[in-house]
């Protein structure tokens, strides 16, 4: 799995000019599904983004997490976190989950992050999708559950 996570001040998604998923402080997570993720990778990625000790402290240093802040999620699906750019100038899909695959990694991704008491939202998955968002730093981090950046 990948994710671009966002530190956000406010976020939203809409479609058809419908807001659909809306948060206050805490993190956008632009989430992809690979063709060999397991369930182990959904593990992992929840465990890892809602413990990213990415706020900061009364110090003013990056000390705390999305649970020691009572931040919010907003999770976002997006395949094109896998395309592959290295050849020609049209991006690669190949390593992408199908459709029901995605969707049901998506799915568990979302009601594992709740399971920790977190304020969930999502976009609407296979949509065209209209994103906005405050960046609080700006901080963004690349995370992948199979390779370092």
């Amino acid at each position: 799995m990948r994710a671009v996570v966002q530190k956000v001040t406010a976020s939203n998604v809409s479609v058809d000019g419908e807001v659909v998923g809306k948060i206050n402080s805490g993190l956008l997570v632009l989430l992809g599904v690979g063709e060999d993720d397991e369930i182990k990778d959904v593990d992992y990625m929840v465990d890892k983004i809602v413990n990213l000790r990415i706020f900061e402290d009364e110090n003013e240093k990056l000390n705390l997490s999305l649970l020691d802040v009572s931040g919010e999620l907003l999770v976002v699906s997006q395949f094109t976190l896998f395309g592959d750019c290295r050849k020609g100038r049209r991006p690669g899909f190949s390593d992408a989950a199908r459709p029901d695959k995605a969707d049901e990694f998506y799915i568990d991704f979302v009601e594992k992050a709740k399971a920790y008491g977190i304020n969930v939202q999502t976009g609407k998955f296979r949509t065209h999708m209209m994103v906005e968002l405050i960046n609080d730093g700006p901080v963004t981090l690349l995370i992948d559950s199979k390779k370092n950046f």
